[in-house]
């Protein structure tokens, strides 16, 4: 049986534990909202964005605008999109996963595969496959749309080259403060939007200028908000997760507080017994 002293100082230790898991929840609560705010004032946007794509890329000649081109499959590209920090429970470690089956999957049809990462815990865990062609780390605590924008071009230019022939985006997508679930969505080519017309009036729009001369200018554009969405969803994931995860830590050093104290009452209980029956057998002794 442990001593008292080692006991106690265990029962300190996971009480000071407790003490910074719980600041920790706080923080990430904080900051969920500012971040969940942020998102869903941005979804709008992003539905509006899309829906102004699928009445110009429906009707339009796919042919004519080279991120629309639709090629043979021999190298995919991946930008998978992660947090920056840890201590988020398994948020980060289910991207990962998802990315390498799909990697897994790639290599047994023969196709090559390349990673974006963006997000440090991304890269830490994905240089290993030595298929890391780009990182943005230290970007995730403090993103703006010149980031999205950054990736978005780079991304562009490697499927314009012919180096990637289709590219997809592997993120964590916000359900609600206690389900993230990692998500993969078509990047590249652009693929035209089919919008819903039931019970919409049918018709076409005419547009000044050309269709083409619009597009030319919205792709681009389209492909920074996808990946500025993707980027704010892991944000507003990320806090929601360490969150969850920092409840779930205090919780469970109550219960080690509570084991140490019985231990603890357990091996005082030991100790006076001790020392009784030494002075009952020194009496004992002195007859």
């Amino acid at each position: 049986m442990p001593s008292l002293k080692d006991v106690k100082t265990k029962i300190s230790g996971v009480k000071k534990t407790s003490q910074i898991t719980k600041a920790m929840n706080m923080v990430a609560s904080a900051r969920l909202r500012s971040a969940q705010e942020k998102m869903e004032n941005f979804r709008p946007y992003t539905s509006k964005f899309n829906e102004a794509m699928s009445n110009l890329s429906g009707g339009s000649n796919t042919s004519s605008f080279p991120l629309m081109e639709v090629r043979d499959l021999k190298n995919l590209e991946i930008v998978v999109i992660t947090s920056d920090r840890g201590l988020c429970g398994s948020f980060n470690s289910n991207i990962i996963k998802m990315t390498l089956k799909k990697v897994a999957e790639c290599e047994a049809k023969g196709v090559g595969v390349s990673l974006v990462c963006v997000g440090k815990k991304g890269f830490q865990l994905l240089k290993k496959t030595g298929k890391v062609r780009k990182k943005y780390t230290d970007i995730m605590s403090s993103f703006q749309m010149f980031n999205a924008r950054e990736i978005a071009s780079d991304v562009s230019e490697n499927f314009l080259s012919g180096k990637a022939d289709r590219v997809e985006v592997i993120y964590g997508e916000f359900k609600s403060v206690a389900v993230q679930k990692p998500a993969v969505k078509p990047f590249l080519p652009v693929e035209p939007i089919q919008s819903d017309v039931t019970n919409k009036i049918s018709g076409e729009y005419i547009y000044e200028p050309s269709t083409e001369e619009i597009m030319d200018v919205m792709q681009p554009l389209y492909l920074n908000v996808m990946i500025y969405h993707a980027m704010l969803e892991v944000g507003a994931s990320e806090h929601a997760a360490r969150m969850t995860a920092m409840d779930n830590a205090t919780n469970a050093c109550k219960d080690i507080v509570d084991h140490l104290t019985i231990v603890y009452n357990k091996a005082r209980q030991a100790a006076i017994t001790a020392e009784l029956m030494d002075i009952v057998g020194g009496a004992e002794a002195l007859k």
